[in-house]
């Protein structure tokens, strides 16, 4: 079944792709949920339209994230966490600890669109994420994970 991305969907594609699935995911998942419809010829027609035209202003896009990417590679940010014994932590860092920190420092990424490798950190240190600004720009950005002073 082929359709158009009304979303992007994870491990698919991104917004306005044309992907092929198996039947059942297409229609008991995808297009129930609004993420995607039929890739009919009229549909595709309009689609290659909407892209040409929008083509310009996805320029501007990606070089604004480009400029948010070369901020976040000089950026040094360090997260305090609550710690036990040693450098071991009390709960654990997420995306959505990171997410918040970045916001504080005046770069407003939605959690969704950072990995932190391992899936969480655990242990005080450097730990490294990659955060996606754009479907074709990737940054990884490392942070350090610090004792909480105030904690002890």
């Amino acid at each position: 079944m082929e359709l158009i991305l009304k979303q992007d969907v994870e491990h698919l594609g991104f917004k306005d792709d044309v992907v092929i699935v198996k039947n059942g995911y297409g229609r008991n998942y995808l297009i129930p949920r609004g993420l995607a419809h039929l890739a009919t010829t009229s549909a595709k027609k309009v689609l290659a339209e909407n892209l040409k035209q929008r083509a310009h202003k996805e320029k501007e896009v990606v070089d604004g994230a480009n400029k948010t990417a070369n901020a976040l590679k000089e950026l040094e940010l360090k997260i305090p966490a609550k710690t036990g014994a040693g450098d071991k932590l009390f709960g654990s860092v997420t995306n959505i600890d990171l997410a918040g920190a970045l916001e504080k420092q005046g770069h407003k990424i939605d959690k969704k669109f950072i990995k932190i490798q391992g899936g969480s950190v655990k242990r005080t240190g450097t730990a490294n994420a990659q955060i996606r600004l754009h479907r074709e720009v990737l940054v990884d950005f490392a942070f350090d994970v610090v004792a909480d002073a105030k904690a002890k």
